[in-house]
């Protein structure tokens, strides 16, 4: 029995500029934890017999780590699209936009949709892949969306679209 799985489905190569410099942080900060990591395995290896000594089996497995995670950033950051303009249209739903959405019960949600490679549910950022992202995608203020989920379906009603962040000085300007 192998352990193959099939390979998983990229997702779009679209990112806001906010996290593809979230992204280029990361991996400037992985080289400069590489880098402390190593001086950390040199010690290590030393210290003599390296079967038995924990410190460098942890460290190796933690470079090992490290270097996955710099090579998938370095292919990744080199596909990405940085989405830094506002689209002609900002009554309908596309890429970067922060929606206001009430279900049947009159509970507000703000989501903001945001590239597969930035989604944060504490954030209320959700990946443009998601079925809720592609639901609302060229949709417009005052549309009914059903979003269908796996176990069960959700209907709601789009209150409001926009493209700067809902609690902004610009946006508070406007009102």
């Amino acid at each position: 029995m192998g352990r193959w799985r099939p390979p998983q489905v990229r997702g779009s190569n679209y990112i806001t500029p906010e996290g593809f410099e979230r992204l280029k942080q990361e991996l400037d900060g992985l080289w400069k934890k590489r880098r402390k990591v190593t001086v950390i395995l040199s010690a290590a290896a030393a210290e003599g017999d390296r079967s038995e000594n924990a410190e460098y089996i942890y460290r190796k497995k933690q470079l090992r780590e490290i270097d996955r995670r710099i090579r998938y950033l370095q292919k990744r950051l080199d596909e990405l699209i940085a989405v830094d303009h506002k689209p002609s249209d900002e009554n309908t739903i596309y890429f970067g936009a922060w929606v206001t959405l009430e279900d049947i019960e009159e509970n507000e949600y703000v989501y903001r949709i945001v590239g597969p490679d930035e989604f944060d549910y504490d954030k209320r950022y959700i990946s443009m892949d998601s079925p809720v992202a592609k639901a609302l995608m060229k949709k417009s203020t005052d549309d009914e969306v059903i979003i269908k989920l796996p176990q069960s379906q959700q209907q709601y009603c789009i209150l409001k679209i926009q493209y700067t962040p809902p609690n902004s000085d610009s946006n508070s300007a406007k009102k």
